[in-house]
């Protein structure tokens, strides 16, 4: 019964490095989704379903229900996944990754979503600037937001495009939805996030019936406080190790 850590945008598995140096399970996987340091297969057209039905089929080559992570967009298509087989799915545990009709695009998201502005803005991007935006607004430690960067390749350029574009009107589309899910949740939210605001953490929360664990940090808990993350990940699992 393996625990599963599901990255977002714009990461790799890398991004859950400090939280698993803090965790004592040692069967836990941190996987890179399609396009993410990872290939595509043939035909993979990295949109929002397809990312769903990708995790599906390599979840049910487990045999077993697991307990299922994700940040950011990994929230979100572990959620999805939650709510479309909870057979899947022992346990849930995620954020800074809302699912609302009532959530708002960030600036950003937006110019990923237009064709003309967000294919200049992939072809413009330069590591070290990013690097240094993404630490500025996010709070990111420098060197880890260096790393980042560093892995953000024309695939993955490709792959975020694709995905923000298959996902306008996401959160009205899948929301209903998670009141299918029937795993014991937990939401984890870095509370300072200007891009994922605590508002729709909460939302998350009622929907899923779940507690809310405000973070005293930005977008990105797994480099801000990898050992608190850990800690309410391993709680979690133990108050429900006989589900």
């Amino acid at each position: 019964m393996p625990a599963i850590l599901v990255h977002g945008v714009p990461d790799t598995q890398h991004v859950w490095d400090g939280v698993r140096r803090h965790l004592t399970r040692s069967d836990v996987e941190a996987w890179n989704l399609p396009g993410f340091g990872a290939e595509r297969p043939a035909g993979f057209g990295s949109t929002k379903e397809e990312y769903a039905d990708w995790l599906i089929e390599r979840l049910e080559r487990i045999g077993e229900p697991v307990d299922l992570v994700g940040h950011d967009w990994g929230c979100i298509l572990t959620l999805r996944v939650a709510s479309l087989r909870p057979d899947l799915v022992r346990t849930w545990a995620g954020g800074n990754g809302p699912i609302s009709a009532e959530y708002v695009w960030h600036p950003l998201a937006k110019i990923w979503q237009d064709r003309v502005e967000g294919d200049r803005y992939m072809s413009e991007l330069r590591a070290e600037p990013f690097a240094e935006e993404v630490s500025a607004g996010f709070d990111v430690p420098l060197p880890l937001a260096r790393e980042m960067a560093s892995r953000v390749d024309d695939t993955m350029k490709d792959a975020v495009l694709k995905l923000y574009r298959s996902a306008v009107s996401m959160g009205a589309e899948w929301e209903p939805a998670l009141a299918d899910v029937t795993a014991p949740c937990v939401v984890f939210w870095g509370a300072q996030d200007p891009a994922c605001q605590i508002e729709f953490g909460r939302r998350l929360g009622d929907s899923l019936r779940s507690e809310v664990i405000e973070m005293d940090c930005n977008h990105w808990p797994l480099l801000q406080r990898p050992a608190e993350v850990a800690e309410i990940l391993e709680k979690h699992w133990g108050a429900h190790s006989g589900a």
